[in-house]
């Protein structure tokens, strides 16, 4: 192909072409623009286009924030889920233990009821009065216990209470001040209480007129200041 060079000059070798990028005239394009209505329509599009940029890029950091809290959140709900399993499983063995140490004090509480009643009757037991009966008065029927509530732990729920014991004392006495000595101390009795009189009366036994009598009294758990424990054994060095 035979090419003309019509313009004079040194004609540039092909390689050395570049190729330029020219950004278009704004202010040009600006001023051929007559119409204020097409102007003002073309900032408010372009203030939408920054505001919507703007916002895009804001939103995208409040998520990025969002997503690191939410991820440590997440671990902390991990953390705390074990800790609460393992709350639970404590507090199973503290409802296992509570009821076990109630059935233990149950099982004390009526261990003892009748050491302390013969403890506390041969201590008020003034001379010259013996006893001939110390038996047992039936209680009243008592009444029916209320339901748990279905929501209650059946761990954590007390044992029930043992019914009272009351007993009935049968004696004589020669001195009818011993029979008032005897009351007196049965009442200052910390282990008894509810002490009633139930009869007394003159009677001849071995042609000797004596004073037989009868008394009520119930059982009760003393205070702890009246209550002494001592070990079984002890060793010996």
């Amino acid at each position: 192909m035979i090419q003309i060079n019509l313009l004079p000059g040194k004609k540039k070798p092909a390689g050395e072409r570049k190729l330029k990028l020219r950004l278009p005239d704004f202010r040009a394009l600006v001023a051929s623009i007559t119409n204020p209505w097409l102007l003002a329509a073309s900032g408010a599009w372009v203030l939408v286009l920054a505001g919507a940029l703007a916002l895009f890029v804001t939103s995208r950091t409040h998520l990025a924030v969002l997503n690191s809290r939410l991820e440590a959140v997440r671990i902390e709900e991990r953390r705390f889920d074990a800790v609460l399993a393992q709350k639970r499983q404590w507090e199973k063995v503290r409802d296992s233990m509570v009821t076990e140490i109630g059935i233990i004090r149950s099982i004390d509480r009526d261990r003892y009821i009748w050491p302390h009643i013969l403890d506390q009757v041969a201590k008020a037991l003034p001379p010259y009065t013996w006893l001939s009966t110390l038996s047992v008065v039936a209680n009243p029927t008592p009444p029916p216990t209320a339901t748990p509530a279905p929501g209650a732990a059946a761990g954590a729920q007390a044992p029930p209470a043992p019914p009272p014991v009351r007993v009935q004392i049968a004696g004589s006495t020669v001195d009818i001040q011993a029979y008032t000595t005897f009351l007196r101390q049965l009442a200052a009795s910390p282990w008894l209480t509810e002490v009633v009189p139930a009869s007394s009366q003159t009677v001849v036994e071995q042609d000797r007129p004596v004073t037989a009598f009868s008394v009520t009294a119930r059982f009760k758990v003393a205070d702890s200041v009246y209550i002494h424990t001592i070990p079984l054994s002890e060793s010996l060095q």
